[in-house]
């Protein structure tokens, strides 16, 4: 059950952070779209970290050996 609970913070903290590029396109002013940027960011960086959290450690060794392909080769 708990690990439903993190990969649930995490399809959300995904969702946070779809939203972002989202935002710019409603009628809202600069200074709106802004601030709901940033709490998009802030919240979005909240619930991955909870979500790993939760997870635990081998998931977190799991996504960051999924993440290699960014590293360039020696």
């Amino acid at each position: 059950m708990i690990k439903i609970a993190g990969y649930i913070l995490l399809v959300i903290s995904c969702l946070l952070f779809i939203m972002i590029p989202v935002i710019p396109w409603f009628a809202l002013s600069k200074s709106q779209i802004a601030g709901i940027t940033t709490v998009l960011i802030i919240s979005g960086e909240i619930f991955f970290y909870l979500s790993l959290f939760i997870l635990g450690k081998s998931f977190f060794d799991r996504f960051k050996n999924r993440l290699k392909f960014w590293k360039t080769r020696t």
